[in-house]
């Protein structure tokens, strides 16, 4: 009797546990069968009806897609915006490791566009020390002594709290200036106690009234503050000129929308234009304003060059009233952003070199080369991008993105999404904590020194004594195959005043209807 009920009792747990396994493997099946009749009736996606369930690993392809493309396809020298090799420079400067290569380029030096500085057969030795640009015109009451790579214009809103003050900190200890961005001078900024350069836009953050106007009592107070070495004017910016800047609501919190006077949670819009100003003679009053306001400060401007008419149209003002900003920044169209229409970072603007070569020039055609510095940003990352730019005409420079990879941003691309993946580009505090304040602003301010002590090295390996050396004729590009022409040769370089007499040729028509009092885009001046 006992062994057949044992042996019963055995059969019963073994059809419960027979049913119990069929039925959990049926779960996924009942799963994968509701989700096909999901795809079957839904009417959006066609994929989808045609090929229910399986429709979906086209989605999952295409989610992981830049990731793949990143790290299993793209070779070292053809990734965009940075490849990986520039990438990995920033990062093992930014680490203290030594950026060296073996067995020679990956880059064709045949190429059309490959770009090499010219060595000298007598090299010096690298000079020791930061070099130091002095900014001041002779309004300025209070000059200030700006490094060659500084951290670029990034606000807190499009970065996270630890990420700006990682910069800041960074940028304290190397000693070198931290641009603040249009979205306002944030705790963040402040608590690392680096020199600030203050930009405002045409959202007038910090200095806004209620309904969006420029406060000059507000503006007054915060450029009072001694952290704060120089103010600037944002005209428009690299990856969207002429579109203003956009926060996406998610990452408008309590605190940004307090810092900018904005309400919180609601997409944070700067307007393309700006309300100080309507006309070339207004913009360079304005910006003499704010000088005063800011008791002397250096006061300058930031700009996306596009038509070499406005700016000329610029220079007019500058002349017909004596005022003169103390730096302009020029920033390339391959610049950078969190949030901006493709069309706009593909199609809109003028790149770095040709908008860069428009402002020096037309400044030292106007006579006024010598009371302006020109600072430039746009893809800046290595030793070679200083020395280039300097050469091409620049006195100092800026970088974000490289900025952003010494911190740790690893070129994921979801800046607007919120969901940057290593902290960075985000407010959301369980993504953004990850982020290693005190050992990023070491990164921070190691990347910016390697960078700065390996362009010092290039210009000694030129012959030269210092940056002030740098000049057209010591970059070659190459324009065909049998041929390379130096910057000198392929641009015409104009000589101080030369536009106040027979403006060459190629200039002329842009200087004679350029006019103080209007800006005009595209075409002649009526009558």
């Amino acid at each position: 009797m006992l062994p057949a009920l044992a042996l019963l009792t055995l059969a019963s747990a073994w059809a419960v546990s027979f049913s119990l396994f069929w039925l959990f493997a049926l779960i996924p099946f009942a799963l994968l069968l509701l989700l096909g009749i999901f795809d079957v009736l839904q009417p959006k996606r066609s994929i989808l009806r045609n090929f229910p369930v399986l429709g979906h690993a086209r989605f999952m392809m295409e989610y992981i897609r830049p990731e793949v493309q990143q790290y299993f396809i793209e070779t070292n020298t053809d990734g965009r915006p940075f490849d990986r090799d520039t990438r990995t420079v920033i990062y093992e400067r930014a680490k203290g490791i030594h950026g060296e290569a073996a067995f020679g380029t990956e880059l064709d030096v045949e190429a059309s566009g490959y770009e090499f500085l010219q060595h000298s057969m007598s090299p010096r030795q690298p000079s020791p020390g930061q070099p130091r640009v002095l900014v001041g015109g002779p309004d300025c009451k209070h000059p200030y002594e700006m490094a060659l790579l500084n951290v670029s214009a990034m606000s807190f809103g499009a970065l996270s709290a630890n990420a700006i003050l990682a910069l800041n900190k960074g940028a304290k200890a190397g000693g070198f200036a931290h641009d603040t961005g249009e979205g306002g001078i944030s705790p963040y900024h402040r608590e690392g106690g680096a020199d600030l350069v203050w930009e405002i836009g045409s959202g007038y953050f910090g200095a806004r009234t209620a309904d969006g106007n420029f406060d000059p009592e507000k503006f007054r107070d915060k450029a009072a503050d001694p952290q704060v070495k120089c103010v600037e004017l944002k005209l428009s910016q690299g990856a969207k000129p002429g579109l203003g800047g956009v926060l996406p609501g998610a990452k408008v919190t309590r605190q940004i929308a307090d810092i900018r006077g904005v309400p919180e949670g609601v997409t944070c819009i700067s307007p393309p234009a700006h309300k100080v100003f309507s006309t070339p003679r207004e913009l360079v009053l304005f910006i003499a304003k704010m000088r005063e306001l800011a008791d002397g400060k250096p006061t300058g401007f930031k700009l996306c060059v596009g038509s070499r008419r406005e700016f000329l149209a610029v220079c007019k003002a500058m002349l017909a009233e004596d005022v003169t900003p103390d730096f302009i920044v020029v920033d390339g169209s391959e610049g950078g952003t969190g949030a901006a229409p493709l069309e706009f970072e593909d199609n809109v603007g003028t790149p770095l070199t040709q908008g860069l070569l428009t402002v020096h020039n037309a400044l030292v055609g106007v006579g006024l080369r010598d009371r302006i510095r020109i600072g430039v940003s746009g893809k800046v990352a290595r030793g070679t991008d200083i020395v280039k730019r300097i050469a091409q005409g620049a006195d100092y420079t800026n970088a974000a993105r490289a900025m952003m990879m010494a911190v740790g941003c690893i070129q994921a691309q979801k800046c607007h999404t919120n969901h940057c993946p290593v902290g960075v580009t985000t407010q959301d505090p369980k993504r953004y904590r990850a982020l290693d304040v005190p050992d990023k602003a070491v990164r921070v301010q190691r990347f910016q020194a390697a960078t700065v002590s390996e362009a010092q090295q290039l210009i000694a390996a030129m012959g030269l004594s210092g940056p002030q050396d740098l000049r057209p004729e010591l970059v070659q590009r190459r324009v065909s195959q049998r041929k390379t022409s130096t910057y000198a040769e392929l641009y015409h370089y104009l000589e101080p005043g030369e536009l106040l007499g027979d403006p060459v040729q190629g200039w002329e028509l842009d200087w004679q209807y350029a006019d103080p009092d209007t800006f005009r885009p595209v075409g002649l001046k009526e009558g």
